[in-house]
């Protein structure tokens, strides 16, 4: 018994002595976590998400991500991008290795099922994009018989020819600058995917004036933050989110980012409700 009080009071002195160490103002304060937030965008969509040669981030997504953790305690150089490709996108948040991710991140039922999304903080629909003097792709019909651009693996050009324009002839490329390169030089005729994406690409400096958005909402894409399923960061998101609207900071990123190209984004969405 002797032996067991000694034991006892040891421990209870080792954790008075822990205690005191958590305290000191020496910079062992643990207290407070880390103030770093790792957050996943997209590095190679231009007005999107988009890291440039010089290791800057730019796009809609990075600066609602910023404005987001800023409402989260979080200074610019608190954040650590890191690279949120489609199809890795739910593993990094299952397996905590992003706090959340804005990546032209549309909200699925699918998808819902792995992850919980904050939003929507824009309504993205599957638009084409043309030649600032094409004047005959007027409707999305107009397609038929025309050459349709779009990436080897996305659905977006399929959906196009089984619903819409079963004529139009499909030529899928290796990415989206390769498609607009056809798209200038008119080995094709337009190139299909959500207008978000397209209008960052058109807003790009080298191809300012030489390409315009068709107009046509060929599908509804509710843009999501992703957050891991039951976490309490996506309350504490949308009320970010509905600051920035409220504020004006979100109609400026959009005017920023997508601009030069026209992009008629509309009026934010409503938290929580998703346009089928």
């Amino acid at each position: 018994m002797k032996l067991q009080k000694v034991t006892v009071a040891a421990a209870a002195a080792l954790v008075l002595s822990l205690s005191a160490a958590g305290c000191s103002s020496d910079g062992g304060d643990t207290s407070s976590g880390d103030k770093k937030v790792t957050i996943g965008i997209k590095f190679d969509q231009p007005g999107i998400g988009l890291k440039t040669p010089d290791g800057k981030y730019t796009g809609f997504d990075v600066d609602v991500a910023t404005y987001v953790a800023k409402e989260l305690g979080h200074d610019p150089g608190d954040i650590v991008w890191k690279e949120a490709k489609s199809a890795d996108r739910e593993t990094l948040l299952q397996r905590g290795d992003v706090d959340f991710i804005a990546a032209s991140y549309s909200i699925t039922p699918k998808r819902a099922e792995k992850v919980d999304f904050a939003g929507p903080y824009l309504l993205a629909h599957q638009d084409v994009l043309i030649r600032a003097d094409d004047d005959s792709i007027k409707k999305p019909e107009d397609l038929n018989n025309k050459k349709l651009c779009s990436v080897t693996g996305s659905t977006s050009a399929q959906n196009v020819k089984t619903k819409i324009a079963p004529k139009a002839q499909l030529q899928e490329y290796g990415g989206y600058s390769e498609c607009l390169t056809g798209l200038e030089n008119k080995v094709i005729d337009a190139l299909t995917t959500d207008n978000s994406i397209l209008a960052g690409y058109a807003a790009q400096p080298e191809f300012k004036g030489k390409f315009k958005l068709g107009g046509f909402k060929m599908s509804n894409e509710n843009y999501g933050i992703g957050v891991q399923k039951g976490s309490d960061l996506k309350a504490q998101i949308n009320t970010a989110l509905e600051k920035m609207v409220k504020d004006g900071s979100w109609a400026e990123a959009v005017k920023k980012n997508f601009g030069p190209a026209n992009f008629q984004s509309g009026p934010a969405p409503k938290i929580g409700v998703i346009v089928s």
